[in-house]
């Protein structure tokens, strides 16, 4: 088996791209790696594009190597991935709707983000001006006696994103699930090319509102690795005592949706509050409720002060007194374990397939956080342990978020108690390069690269969201199930339309 290390050294190396490599590569070592990612051998951390090349971010966990593999397009077109790894289709699609780079051998020619509402064609590669409506979306078909479809959104019943569900059923059981996104698409890589930098920041932590922590350090890391930038102590602790409150947050919201959805409102009025008690003490400590914009290139962007610190520690303080109860609660609910117990099963091998982070990977086996692997400051310091389960059905996503909330109570207090002095920021110095970063939102992985121009602002920008693995596994965990159980199933995943959408 041919390491990515040596794939890469095959290529021609691209100067200045930091943490890892990337190397451009000709259309047979770009094969080489669609075989091995097929194989199992490695994983697809991303897959993006410019207007005459596309470039593929690969992660081989068993010598915890990542890289980047780039291949010229002059005729826009390059093999397909997707044709023998599924978990690039989407993301192919989307580089046919934004570049107008063919997949050469992909069988799917339907448009993903483009809705036929931009007025543009392909608007960051060719922006054709005179083109023709697109076919009308066609769903999948699926055959057999007694089966009806229901469709579902984008419009919801609830305050939530947009997003359409085609199921196809039998009775109440659901034969087929198939998604449609890209309602909120925003035009994210087209605002960051030539933003300046402390703009472009901005941009990534609004890219989805849950993870704007996340999204805002793996934007700053990418941008301090293509400069060549250290954080001061101060500041990477902080960034990590922001991300763990994020992660605390958005389980305990989860948690509680779930068993709403389940019909059990008191565990959501009751996460409901500890939630608040979050945001409360992020704002008290940081000046804002969900921490946006205090993560910035360079550092962060405020200090926490001794109130600050009370705040919290008020926070964990009450956290450890009321959510064990609410555990046992759960746990001992018969009515909520017959609802999330067996339902949405997502097996190992998929999960594996799709390089799926967060807690539907380790809900089924997989183990990967990206604090670990490749890791980045200041977890290696630091004691804590990534919960892993095998039974892969939406109790066990309840789980992995319970048991995550009790490594965040920790890390947070582990991170106070060691809590460095110094500096909060250091200036960007000028210059320009390529980074990459690879971050532990909440949901799981986000990846950003970046390639600074000569004048300091950003050239290009990639930001990719964890629901990009995520979403095509909803429809696998549904298959199988009652209509009436996709609330569950769905919110047990939480994806992200927006982070998605871009």
């Amino acid at each position: 088996m041919t390491a990515l290390i040596d794939l890469i050294q095959q290529g021609r190396p691209v100067d200045g791209h930091r943490p890892w490599p990337r190397a451009i590569v000709d259309a047979d070592l770009w094969e080489v790696a669609a075989a091995h990612l097929a194989a199992g051998d490695w994983s697809l951390l991303d897959l993006w594009g410019e207007p005459d090349r596309v470039h593929m971010t690969l992660l081989e966990e068993a010598g915890a190597t990542v890289g980047t593999v780039s291949l010229d397009c002059p005729d826009r077109r390059y093999p397909s991935i997707a044709r023998r790894h599924p978990p690039a289709l989407r993301l192919e699609r989307t580089l046919r709707d934004l570049y107008g780079l063919e997949p050469v051998g992909l069988a799917d020619d339907r448009a993903w983000l483009d809705h036929d509402r931009w007025g543009v064609r392909h608007p960051l590669g060719s922006a054709e001006q005179d083109f023709e409506p697109l076919p009308k979306y066609r769903f999948l078909p699926a055959e057999g006696e007694s089966l009806h479809r229901i469709p579902v959104g984008p419009v919801h019943a609830g305050i939530i994103e947009p997003g359409h569900f085609r199921f196809t059923a039998n009775g109440e059981t659901v034969v087929r699930l198939e998604e449609r996104l890209g309602y909120v698409h925003k035009g994210i890589d087209s605002l960051m090319a030539g933003a300046a930098i402390e703009r472009a920041a901005m941009l990534a932590g609004r890219t989805s509102g849950d993870s704007t922590v996340a999204y805002a350090l793996a934007f700053s890391a990418a941008v301090e690795a293509a400069l060549g930038m250290e954080v001061p102590a101060r500041a990477v602790a902080l960034r990590a005592v922001m991300a763990e409150l994020e992660r605390l947050a958005n389980h305990f919201g989860d948690i509680g949706a779930i068993c709403n959805d389940a019909a059990f409102a008191m565990m959501h009025a009751h996460t409901g509050v500890l939630r608040e008690r979050v945001l409360r003490a992020s704002d008290a400590a940081f000046g804002h409720r969900l921490m946006r914009d205090r993560v910035v290139p360079g550092g962060v962007a405020v200090d926490l002060t001794a109130d600050g610190i009370a705040a919290i520690r008020a926070l964990l303080a009450e956290a450890h007194r009321s959510f064990p109860p609410l555990v046992t609660l759960y746990d001992e609910t018969a009515s909520l374990q017959d609802r999330t117990v067996t339902t949405g099963i997502v097996g190992e091998p998929l999960v594996r397939q799709y390089a799926a982070g967060g807690y539907v990977g380790r809900a089924s086996g997989r183990s990967f956080d990206a604090r670990r692997l490749p890791g980045y400051a200041p977890y290696a310091d630091l004691p804590f342990e990534v919960p892993v389960r095998h039974d892969g059905d939406v109790n066990a996503r309840v789980w992995i978020r319970i048991q995550e909330v009790g490594q965040s109570l920790a890390l947070i207090e582990a991170l106070l108690e060691r809590l460095p002095g110094g500096p909060l920021h250091v200036p960007l110095p000028a210059g320009s390069g390529e980074g990459a970063a690879l971050v532990e939102g909440f949901r799981g992985d986000v990846h950003a690269w970046v390639r600074i121009a000569a004048d300091g602002t950003v050239e290009r920008c990639r930001l990719r969201d964890p629901s990009w693995f995520q979403w095509p596994l909803l429809e696998a965990a549904i298959e199988g199930n009652i209509v009436a159980d996709f609330p569950l199933c769905n919110k047990s995943f939480n994806c992200s339309y927006s982070g998605h959408d871009l």
